[in-house]
């Protein structure tokens, strides 16, 4: 299962649709990308780190909590600071169009992570100074159960949050990719959303604790033909856009098709590969989840390269 934590495509990054007149229309999907833009930088900017101290923690930590009898203890990671997150979505919220829904993710995301930020920090301090060698573990074990708490519950936000994020972005896109059609055809800035579109679908499927083969080759085959017609538009195009963007396309279909082969074929990973599947070195096992997420984080970037300074 992936722990689906790509970097967000921002709402507004996406190949200029732009008009030369602002209507009341373009003003509101101006603030609604604004709006939406705010909840996904707080994810961004947060989540994984999020993840990562959880990952941290419990990669010496058991279940339990702390003995103060493990051989190494790393401690935790701390995150960065949440006051941006917290400002930028209360002033997101009072922005038109109104989503009672969404706004209320947006502010139960920031009431779970700026709960989960200071308690990082005391662990991080805790552990960092070895406090836990003058007080036989006491700090550790009480400070064990309030982390588990403050991380179900920034889990199950920044879900929630991705959940409302991803529902609008993904119907966007949709339109996008049909506006782009009906006025240019099925040329290279349709094959870059095509390419986001499809890249997207299939991480998501690896993303469930019962993957359906037959949904997975199925979205894998279809990123594989929409790969391909960016190529072949792009070479039309002379090259229009760079090779890295193209590069990473490949990248997540090679890694994407190396886990289907693992999820069909049922192979299991290797001993050494058991060990590498740790936060910092899970991306270097091929066809392991990991890897396929940072594939595509790095997809990612490189279509947001493309969205902020343009086709060359």
């Amino acid at each position: 299962m992936i722990s689906l934590r790509a970097f967000v495509v921002a709402a507004g990054a996406t190949l200029a649709l732009a008009s030369a007149h602002t209507t009341p229309a373009a003003a509101q999907k101006s603030t609604a990308t604004e709006k939406l833009n705010a909840y996904v930088g707080c994810i961004n900017r947060l989540s994984a780190r999020a993840y990562d101290s959880q990952s941290r923690y419990f990669s010496w930590a058991a279940k339990s909590g702390p003995t103060g009898k493990e051989r190494i203890i790393y401690g935790t990671y701390t995150i960065y600071d949440t006051d941006d997150c917290k400002k930028n979505v209360e002033s997101a919220n009072a922005l038109e169009p109104r989503d009672a829904a969404l706004e209320a993710a947006a502010s139960a995301y920031v009431s779970a992570v700026t709960t989960l930020g200071p308690l990082l920090k005391e662990a991080d301090d805790y552990y960092t100074q070895e406090n836990y060698k003058d007080d036989k573990m006491a700090k550790g074990k009480a400070l064990h159960p309030k982390l588990v708490a403050a991380w179900d519950a920034f889990s199950a936000a920044d879900k929630n949050l991705r959940a409302g994020v991803d529902a609008i972005n993904d119907k966007r896109k949709l339109e996008q990719l049909k506006q782009i059609e009906a006025e240019e055809g099925k040329k290279t800035r349709y094959y870059v959303e095509a390419v986001m579109i499809d890249a997207k679908r299939v991480l998501r499927l690896q993303d469930t604790d019962k993957p359906d083969i037959n949904e997975i080759t199925k979205a894998v085959s279809d990123y594989e033909a929409t790969v391909k017609g960016f190529e072949d538009a792009n070479a039309a195009d002379g090259g229009k856009v760079s090779s890295m963007f193209g590069s990473n396309a490949k990248s997540v279909l090679v890694t994407s098709k190396q886990l289907m082969r693992r999820i069909r074929d049922k192979v299991p990973y290797t001993s050494g590969q058991k060990m590498m599947m740790q936060p910092g070195s899970a991306w270097m096992v091929e066809g392991s989840p990991a890897r396929l997420l940072r594939d595509y984080n790095q997809l990612v970037d490189s279509y947001n390269s493309i969205a902020r300074f343009g086709m060359r």
